[in-house]
């Protein structure tokens, strides 16, 4: 009798990577990749190292991703020599930026806390996070604009994720995914004060500006 064999039950190398480099894995997205990885991750660690990327895994927070390998520095101009970047860099702007740090305090706080794993902000939640910090502007509707198109960014940044609601009418909700301390970390986050004040005088030079 002829029996279907469920490949994709035991791990796969292959799909890991494929999965990776595509953007983020996390745990509670896909539980048996991400067991998988945890069983075959000095293999992606040796495999990426030679197209010159590095595994982030933090298992206590539940996301793995890819970046570029820091080289370091050498007077050697062969090893200087980099490889062509598979992870591109992102140019962001002022108001992204901000945006990311004020979200990155904010999980902070909520988990010195103690209570609530997950922080959930509302769009007026996060919109009144920002509005401190942009350009005054009469025109409310075009503000909230501005900032949801911030916002947008950094859902597709992959920082923030848009929830389901059964309710159409509902305001947008949005949760904030713990990889954003991978990459806003402690040491920044202690400078935090002074970055804003950087912050808002180069803010007041945007006028208001699109992103």
């Amino acid at each position: 009798m002829n029996q279907t064999i469920d490949t994709d039950a035991s791990p796969d190398l292959g799909s890991l990577l494929v999965l990776l480099l595509k953007g983020v894995l996390y745990q509670d997205g896909n539980a048996r990749r991400w067991g998988h990885l945890l069983s075959l991750q000095n293999r992606v660690r040796d495999y990426v190292a030679v197209l010159g990327l590095e595994l982030i895994l933090d298992e206590a927070e539940g996301y793995a991703f890819l970046r570029s390998h820091q080289p370091e520095t050498t007077d050697d101009d062969n090893q200087n020599q980099e490889l062509p970047r598979l992870i591109t860099r992102r140019q962001l702007s002022f108001p992204v930026s901000l945006l990311l740090a004020l979200l990155r305090k904010k999980l902070a706080e909520c988990d010195a806390g103690g209570g609530e794993t997950r922080l959930v902000l509302t769009r007026d939640d996060i919109v009144e996070l920002l509005r401190l910090f942009l350009p005054d502007s009469s025109n409310e509707a075009k503000l909230v604009d501005q900032i949801e198109r911030h916002i947008g960014k950094v859902v597709e940044l992959g920082f923030l994720r848009r929830l389901k609601s059964a309710d159409s009418h509902a305001p947008a909700t949005y949760e904030v995914r713990r990889i954003i301390k991978a990459f806003v970390d402690a040491q920044w986050l202690a400078e935090f004060d002074a970055r804003l004040e950087g912050y808002r005088r180069q803010l007041a030079h945007q006028d208001g500006q699109d992103e």
